[in-house]
Order: structure tokens, then sequence, then C-alpha cells
């Protein structure tokens, strides 16, 4: 599943491709991804401009004209990519968004995981998924106050804990794997059990993990791809994700691979000891 840097790169990326472009009209080839009638859907976004793309963790925000709102969750294998109108749409083209200037805007997804929906500008916030959204991991978002008194009302394993959206926005598996190692922390750590140090710590690598990522235009591990249908860089730096049984970079011990919360976890049994 994209995570925020991934989203964030195809936000970015969008708007240099369709920002205030007009949409003519949409053809919905998979009724689910939208939640409601294709002519429906179509009434409701033709003839708005794309004012603004807007990203809320890993969710885009299409800011249409006239106070309308395309909430967008990629989920798994969801993607956008613009082609010269007419072209003919292939198998996992699941909607076509027809603009204005002989542009076409795909939106792809061979899983059909993703989701839209239309909402009133002010009503973004009472979506299912942001309506108990975490606070962005960023240093004006992110306070130590906040995290030291959220993660003391928990016992959670700590992976599960970053997992969960309400806490803090955008993380996923990768970039929680890579930012524990970072941190030294077991995956299994009691998220109430992290002294106020070891937040501080485990904050600066969340923030600076996010930017870094973002730099590099995200991570490519099976299929994800920017707006332009190009890969994300930052699988050449992760340091822990993906390298189960390859030395740990930091004390050379073999990464381990284990299941924590049913989700695949890599981590040094030497550095990320369970306290």
């Amino acid at each position: 599943m994209p995570e925020l840097p991934e989203v964030e790169t195809v936000r970015r990326g969008l708007m240099r491709l369709v920002a205030k472009r007009r949409i003519i009209s949409t053809e919905v080839r998979w009724e689910k991804t939208v939640g409601m009638d294709p002519a429906a859907f179509d009434a409701e976004l033709a003839n708005r401009v794309i004012e603004q793309i807007d990203r809320r963790g890993k969710y885009l925000l299409f800011r249409l004209s006239g106070g309308l709102t395309m909430v967008s969750h990629l989920r798994m294998e969801g993607s956008y990519y613009t082609v010269p109108a007419g072209t003919e749409p292939g198998k996992h083209d699941l909607i076509t968004f027809h603009l204005d200037g002989d542009v076409d805007l795909f939106y792809r997804d061979t899983r059909k995981f993703g989701r839209m929906k239309v909402v009133r500008d002010e009503a973004v916030m009472t979506v299912a998924g942001l309506a108990t959204i975490g606070p962005e991991p960023t240093a004006d978002a992110l306070s130590l106050d906040y995290m030291v008194n959220e993660f003391q009302r928990s016992k959670m394993h700590i992976k599960p804990f970053l997992l969960n959206q309400s806490h803090i926005a955008g993380l996923g598996n990768i970039y929680v794997d890579e930012t524990l190692w970072q941190s030294k922390i077991h995956p299994l750590q009691p998220a109430n059990s992290l002294t106020t140090p070891k937040l501080t710590e485990l904050r600066t690598n969340i923030i600076h993990e996010m930017q870094r990522a973002i730099k590099h235009h995200g991570t490519t591990v099976h299929s994800f791809t920017t707006a332009f249908g190009e890969a994300g860089e930052f699988q050449n730096e992760l340091q822990v994700y993906g390298r189960q049984g390859q030395p740990c970079m930091r004390c050379g011990t073999p990464l381990e691979k284990t299941k924590v919360a049913q989700r695949g976890t890599t981590y040094c049994p030497h550095c990320q000891v369970l306290q």
C-alpha cells in the first residue's frame, strides 16, 4: 500500500499534470471504486475545475470548483496517470477523467481496492478514515507532548500502534520498520513503556524518514509509480525493510523477519531488544 511519501509524490505529480484543468466528463468502469451510480458521479464532477490537490495522511483530496472535494484512497495498487485524449483504456484502468486541453486522466487499480468519495468541502473530515486520523508526521504537527500523552494511554505493541492511522497519519509497514530500527525499538515493545527520551528519538526519526522518502519520490517495492509512470527511488535507501537475512547496517547481526499484527516485520535481534 502506498504510504505517505508515495501519496505525497503522486500529489505533487498530479499538481503539475492536471491542476487548473476542467473535467469535461468521466467514465466509470468499476462502480465500487466511486461508491455511487456512474451517471451520478459524472453529474457531480462534469464541468468542475481541479483547483488544487491536497493530501491528508494517505488520502488525496481533489479540490474542485463549486465547493466539492473528491477524496481518493489508493489502497494497495491504485495509481493515476495522464494520456492523450482518446487513448483506449487498459484492462485495469477503472476510471477516465476527460479533461480540457485534450488530456485524459486514468485511474488504474489492478486489485480494485481503491475508493473515491465526493463530498462538500466542509464534510471532508467526516469521511471514514479521515474523521479519526492523527497528526501529520511533521515537526509542526507532531509534537513531543502529543506523543507522550498518546503513547502512555496504550499497552499495544508499538508496531501496530504506529500502523493505526488514528495515532500518527501516513505511516505504513515500510516506514514503521525503518524508524523502529533507527530508534532501536523492538516491534513488540508496548507503546506505554517508551520513555520520553526514546519517544524524542522516535519522533525525530519519523519526521526525518518521511522527509527523506519524499525527497527520493517514495519507495517502489512491488508496483508503485509516480504520476509520471516512474518508479520511486527510496528502495535504494532502505536500511531494514526487505533485508531479512542480511547483516544489520549498524552491528552486522543478520536481520530477522517475523509477523507482528499479521504484518511482515523485519528487525535486528541485537539492536532492537524487547525491554
